[in-house]
């Protein structure tokens, strides 16, 4: 089981970085128009880029990485059902250590779904 607490992990990568965001204004900046760019509709949904985003968190070892591209995923409409056939590639493509972080986006993804209305 996951001791990764995803929605704390987000809140303190973001805090921890705002003064390298207030350092480096122009390179965050650039990186922002990056991610919005290569995120966006296109070809491929942004659901799906999400999907691959997350893959590569997951096989990269990111547990920075799984609970922000989790949390997107959720506000995507991504289902349970998309994101399980995604870790069953991870585990396919990375193999056990793929496997344990494949747990952990499990966690986060129950952790971080959103309250029922």
């Amino acid at each position: 089981m996951s001791t990764f607490d995803h929605k704390s992990l987000i809140q303190n990568l973001n805090e921890n970085l705002a003064s390298f965001r207030k350092a480096q204004p122009e390179a965050m900046a650039g990186f922002g128009a990056l991610a919005k760019a290569a995120m966006a509709d296109g070809a491929i949904s942004a659901r799906h880029k999400e999907l691959m985003a997350l893959a590569i968190g997951i096989t990269q070892r990111c547990s920075g990485c799984i609970g922000f591209h989790v949390k997107a995923l959720h506000r995507l409409g991504c289902t349970r059902a998309e994101f399980e056939e995604m870790l069953a590639v991870c585990v396919y493509m990375g193999g056990g250590p793929a496997l344990m972080y494949a747990a952990e986006a499990l966690a986060a993804w129950e952790k971080l779904a959103p309250a029922p209305v």
